[in-house]
């Protein structure tokens, strides 16, 4: 039979696709990011090397300040607010081009010139503690510049993180002394200055910046040609294709909803030429670049934050992670897998797929990452350092693409993006900051467990529930790396307490997993909302089809945190082998079970037999893992033979 003959007559066909103006008005409806003002000739000139020269004072700082934190981060969050006022309008929809109301630059101003005034005279104002609050102005600029942030987050972040931080506020200002308050949140390190912000000044932002210089070298599109060049052309390939450059795309982005339009303007047309239904193929997209978050070793920079959070070496962090990220997206590729059997769909021809030979000449274009990752692990050099390197191998890297040549146009516009990314990231760190500071200075830490035990019973299990429900609700529209410093400043420390019980490592591992699936998650779902847009499929359908197809990333943080073994804490190899496998067949359960489709059409008994059989499997544990063992294979072998059986009896 012919390859035109074996072709999937939808391969053939032109699908409806979602325009860059389709996707816009999507994420302008509801990711507040995407709300930017509107800046043309000189006046956008003029805020982009704003941006650039904030970038490289940001590496500059990063690499060579030795000032003290309170000069340091009162500089870095001035400079923040002067941008984020000048790319965040009140509301949204604002179209005005050139325009800022007086309003916005009074707020500007007033938030910002404190900080500066902080900064250059932080010496005095540390000498004088708790005295500074005595002079009413002083008082004042505390509290504008904290409102002004505050304004800023509902501008650029959202309102449910506000809600947060304005509740524990006023329970702050009812429960201790004025002026204590506005000295420990504003003029000391333990408010907006606290941790989340000191990391994002210090790390992050160095990260944002060599992301933004990596997507220029033309590693996403070297990442897609790879995925299709390994198995674009078997059964559904393009559903696959979109799994593995996700995965591979999302590790470096930072964003979910970024990556998701990134990758997705290619794979997801492709998967609907394919015959995936629309809002299955942006939920594939959307899954997939929401799985990249958690890829090792980038991990979106997490892995560096979990790293300097948990006071564990980067490498134990990139390590441990491994395996719940490949059941993961093995989940994914599962899924994707089953439904292409289910429809009969077939892959892209051969002839029309990227030669393996050819991207292997390419590979030079994975340098950085290999760079960063070796520099990092050797725990000799600092995490801003490897990546301030890796920025400069990336740009030389991007010298000897051919096909996507660096230039200096593109070196300004990488300093440029990682300027405006670190915004939003920033905002978030200081709204993180101020929640860690209110708790600690209301001792809210210990009413807080004392509460959740007391609702809890006691039961880890409840805590867990409770703390995902939290992570979900504060994760919503939140940048991964702000997203996770938000957690582990918030949710953690409550399961690390003793009487919850979990593992230090299984707590951080627990808050970030579900703190990122918030992207996938309704009513409020970006990445899914992006392929949406894409795929012109109804939003909620896609955020529940990819909520289905991400269901791993909802079983295994509550497996882990009852059994570190998952993360190869208290196990050996033969151990750690045995939790591959069984985990591995036991997400290749549910995943049949959700899909529903097994060689034929599962019946619902079955169905709910392998999601048993998948769970006990996934649970290391020698009993769990025999039950699970007979039950996914004894079901998958009955599947087989009935079907063999059913095509012989057409014969």
């Amino acid at each position: 039979m012919s390859d035109d003959k074996k072709r999937d007559p939808a391969l053939t066909q032109d699908v409806e696709v979602g325009t860059a103006a389709d996707v816009e008005a999507v994420m302008k409806k509801y990711d507040r990011e995407s709300n930017v003002r509107i800046w043309e000739g000189k006046p956008a000139i003029l805020i982009r090397w704003l941006s650039v020269l904030f970038s490289v004072y940001s590496i500059y700082v990063t690499l060579f300040s030795t000032a003290l934190p309170e000069v340091r981060l009162t500089i870095f969050l001035g400079m923040i607010l002067i941008l984020g006022y000048l790319n965040y309008p009140i509301k949204k929809g604002v179209t005005r081009v050139n325009y800022i109301p007086w309003y916005d630059v009074v707020l500007m101003a007033a938030g910002a010139l404190p900080f500066f005034y902080f900064a250059m005279n932080a010496q005095d104002i540390i000498k004088l503690a708790t005295r500074v609050t005595r002079d009413p102005v002083m008082v004042a600029i505390a509290i504008i510049s904290v409102l002004a942030l505050m304004e800023l987050c509902r501008r650029c972040v959202g309102i449910p993180i506000l809600c947060v931080v304005g509740a524990l506020l006023v329970y702050t200002f009812s429960t201790v002394r004025f002026g204590k308050v506005v000295y420990d949140l504003y003029y000391t390190t333990t408010g907006v200055m606290n941790t989340p912000i000191n990391v994002c000044a210090k790390y992050i932002v160095v990260f944002i910046i060599f992301g933004a210089f990596l997507e220029r070298t033309g590693i996403s599109n070297f990442f897609i040609d790879l995925a299709n060049s390994l198995c674009g052309s078997s059964a559904g390939g393009p559903a696959k294709v979109a799994v593995i450059s996700s995965a591979l795309c999302g590790m470096v982005s930072g964003s979910s909803v970024g990556n998701t339009v990134t990758t997705g303007s290619v794979t997801i047309p492709m998967m609907k030429k394919c015959g995936y239904k629309p809002e299955f193929a942006g939920a594939v997209e959307a899954a997939a670049s929401t799985g990249g978050q958690i890829m090792p070793p980038i991990m979106g920079a997490a892995a560096f934050l979990m790293a300097e959070y948990m006071g564990v070496p980067y490498a134990q962090v990139a390590l441990k992670a491994i395996l719940p990220a490949v059941l993961y997206f093995a989940g994914i590729y599962i899924a994707v897998h089953l439904e292409a059997q289910k429809l009969g769909l077939q892959g892209i021809p051969k002839e029309q797929l990227p030669r393996l030979g050819v991207l292997i000449k390419k590979i030079y274009l994975l340098a950085p990452l290999i760079v960063l990752v070796a520099l990092v692990s050797t725990n000799t050099f600092t995490m801003q350092f490897s990546a301030s390197v890796a920025i400069f191998i990336a740009i030389g890297v991007g010298l000897i693409n051919r096909d996507d040549r660096i230039t200096p146009r593109k070196i300004v516009d990488a300093l440029e993006a990682g300027g405006k990314g670190t915004i939003t990231v920033a905002v978030a760190c200081a709204m993180a900051g101020l929640v860690a500071g209110c708790i600690t200075s209301t001792g809210l830490a210990s009413k807080l467990i004392t509460a959740i035990v007391a609702v809890s019973q006691g039961k880890a299990i409840i805590a867990l529930f409770l703390t995902m429900l939290c992570c979900i609700v504060l994760g919503m529209g939140v940048p991964t790396t702000a997203n996770y410093c938000i957690m582990a400043a918030t949710c953690a420390p409550i399961l690390i307490a003793p009487e919850i019980g979990i593992n230090l490592v299984c707590a951080h591992f627990f808050v970030f997993y579900f703190g990122i699936v918030a992207d996938i998650t309704p009513p409020v779902a970006l990445a899914a909302y992006a392929g949406s847009a894409i795929a012109k499929a109804p939003p909620m359908k896609t955020a529940l089809n990819a909520t289905r197809l991400a269901i791993a990333a909802f079983i295994v943080p509550y497996i882990l945190a009852f059994n570190p073994a998952m993360v190869f804490i208290n196990t050996n190899a033969v151990q750690v082998v045995q939790i591959c496998i069984t985990s591995l067949l036991g997400i290749f359960g549910i995943a049949s079970a959700l899909n529903g489709y097994l060689y034929s059409r599962i019946n619902p008994l079955f169905r709910g037999l392998l999601i048993i059989g998948g769970l006990c499997m996934m649970d290391p544990g020698a009993m769990t893992d025999i039950v699970g063992l007979v039950l996914v294979i004894g079901i998958t072998v009955y599947q087989y033979l009935t079907s063999k059986n059913k095509k012989a009896a057409q014969i």
